[in-house]
Parts: C-alpha cells; sequence; structure tokens
C-alpha cells in the first residue's frame, strides 16, 4: 500500500476499532498492536501481538516506521510514557485521545483548550479517570513535542460503543411506559460520534494539527430533547418521555453517571461541559453527523446479529417511577 502509515496502539474495540476501519478503508496502512484478546481484527490491517505493558514487547515497535500513532489508553501514564518513548524516533506523530474530563474544576461556559487542567504526572500509577487522561498528555507532549495531538473528546457514541451510554438509553426507551427524561429539555448534548472522531483522527494524523483540541459536536447540533426523542422513535415508539426537574433528580441522589449517561445538570460547577467552545476541531475539519443517525446506527447494532456486551444496569426501574411519582407529587401546582 502506497498510503500513510499507522500504527494503533490497541485498535480492536471502539474508538480503535473505527479509527482501524476507516484507515483501511482510505487505504492506509495499518498496523494493531494488541494482546489478541478481543476477538474482532480487521482482515486488511496487520496485526502484531504484544502487551504493552511488558518492555520486551514494547521493544518490537522500534523496529517499525510510522506516519502516525492512535492511543486511546485510560490507565496509569505511565504507560502511555513508555510507548511515546518508544515510538519517538519510529514516528511522526503521535495523536492520544483523552478527555475534556482533563480540566480544572470549576468548569466555566466557554471552556477552550487554554483553560487549566487537574494536576497530574507522565510518571504515575492509575490515579483516576482524569488525571491518567491528563497524565497521558504530558508524557506525548513531553515525547512528541509539536508533534503530538490530544484528542480531547466529549462523551463518544455510536456503534459498539462499551460503556453503555447510548444503549442505556435505546434500551430504556425499547421497554417502553413512561421514561424518566432530565431536564432541560433544550439543554445543549454534547457529544461525538464515535466515526467522527475516527474520521478526525485520521485527517489529523496527515499534519496541521498540534496539542489539545476538543472534540464535541458544536452547540445547536443536539438538544436532550432530540437525543431522547430520536430513541424513542427508532425503537417503536413505546415509550413517553416524562420531562422532570433538574433539581428534583439531583435530590433523589442518584449516581447521574450510570443512571442518566451523558446527562449534565445546569449549574457552575460543568457549565462548560454543556458549553464548550469547539472553534479549534471545527477549523481542523470535524463534521457532525446528525444525531438520528448516530441513534439509529446505534440501534441498529444492538439489534443486529453481532454479539453486544453486557451494560451497566443504570438506573432501576423502581427507582424511576419513585422519582418520577416524587416528581409530579412535589412540583408547584
Amino acid at each position: 500500500m502506497s498510503g500513510p502509515r499507522l500504527l494503533v496502539l490497541g485498535g480492536t474495540t471502539y474508538v480503535g476499532r473505527w479509527v482501524v476501519t476507516a484507515a483501511v478503508a482510505r487505504g492506509w496502512h495499518v498496523t494493531t498492536f494488541t494482546r489478541g484478546r478481543a476477538g474482532w481484527a480487521h482482515p486488511g490491517a496487520e496485526a502484531v501481538t504484544g502487551d504493552r505493558l511488558r518492555p520486551a514487547d514494547l521493544a518490537r515497535l522500534a523496529e517499525g516506521r510510522w506516519d502516525a500513532v492512535v492511543d486511546t489508553w485510560a490507565g496509569a501514564p505511565r504507560v502511555v510514557r513508555d510507548s511515546a518513548r518508544a515510538l519517538a524516533g519510529r514516528a511522526d506523530r503521535y495523536l492520544y485521545v483523552s478527555s475534556r474530563a482533563v480540566y480544572a474544576s470549576p468548569m466555566p461556559a466557554g471552556l477552550n483548550e487554554d483553560f487549566p487542567t487537574v494536576e497530574a504526572s507522565a510518571d504515575a500509577e492509575d490515579t483516576g479517570y482524569a488525571s491518567n487522561k491528563r497524565g497521558g498528555e504530558i508524557a506525548v507532549e513531553e515525547a512528541f513535542g509539536d508533534r503530538a495531538v490530544l484528542a480531547r473528546a466529549g462523551l463518544i457514541l455510536g456503534p459498539h460503543e462499551g460503556p453503555g451510554q447510548l444503549p442505556h438509553w435505546l434500551l430504556r426507551a425499547a421497554r417502553g411506559g413512561e421514561m424518566l427524561a432530565p431536564g432541560p429539555a433544550g439543554q445543549p448534548f454534547r457529544y461525538v460520534d464515535v466515526r467522527d472522531l475516527a474520521a478526525w483522527l485520521l485527517d489529523a494524523a496527515e499534519g496541521g494539527v498540534t496539542g489539545p483540541v476538543n472534540l464535541v459536536n458544536p452547540e445547536g447540533h443536539a438538544t436532550t430533547r432530540d437525543l431522547l426523542e430520536s430513541a424513542v422513535a427508532v425503537t417503536g415508539g413505546l415509550a413517553d418521555l416524562v420531562w422532570v426537574d433538574p433539581e428534583a433528580i439531583e435530590a433523589a441522589g442518584i449516581d447521574r453517571w450510570a443512571a442518566l449517561p451523558g446527562w449534565i445538570p445546569p449549574g457552575p460547577e460543568l457549565a462548560g461541559l454543556v458549553r464548550t467552545d469547539v472553534g479549534r476541531a471545527m477549523a481542523t475539519g470535524l463534521r457532525c453527523r446528525p444525531v438520528v443517525e448516530t441513534v439509529a446506527d446505534t440501534w441498529a447494532w444492538l439489534t443486529g446479529p453481532e454479539e453486544v456486551p453486557a451494560f451497566p444496569r443504570g438506573l432501576d426501574s423502581a427507582e424511576e417511577r419513585a422519582l418520577i411519582d416524587a416528581w409530579r407529587r412535589d412540583r408547584p401546582r
């Protein structure tokens, strides 16, 4: 193949899987470096089996030469540090899939890439998601300098999703009945389709992008209502959305990250996650498909012939019923 040479650390699940798929479709020469346990491998990619936690396995990559590396690691930053150091002389660019979670709290509206980040170290063990991702960023910047690309993604949705965020809403809508919908309905719902993220990463791999970039859809692209009404529609229209005020949801004390994935309650603490500045992303080529397409394609995957993972339980039906009833009872007349 005469196209760019891409190394994907992983490349068998979710983001890595879509990066590999998109790169092969573009005619790139793709190498994946994995432990070979995921059960999926693209037939058009070269598969190298190895464990990046083992220095001897990682050293094998010194035999290759790549135009770009894509890394999605979310654990101990020292693992990214070791990989980036090993590849600094073997690859032109290193694209690290990070997260908006790296920003320090409170996150103000208009959050951009210049905002302060959490304390972290490239040499650290696993210290939590936000510090892990920031430590990974530091590791890549130390090894690659201005050849580092830090893709600070928001909620990543689409087919083959493992965490079960969009599947949660789709499977709940498919059960029908009164379905709790977290308000306000018109609040921006900031996410990125995994396939649009993959396309942006490949474009960035060819040059012209450096440093951190916030990667979520632009404001006005989708609201919570858009997402949930699409979920109801594609699953057969059996659910009846009941929009509950955020104050009532917060008062119930539920774990909103698990029970209502993707929902951000209004307020100053996390305003930047709702009102994120994506000027750099749009200027560097991010294009976002309609929310209805993301929802429909994810439902097609969930109901198709492929085996899907077991997703977290989410909001218990009894808890949901009690919350809706309490909100109706206590709201002002």
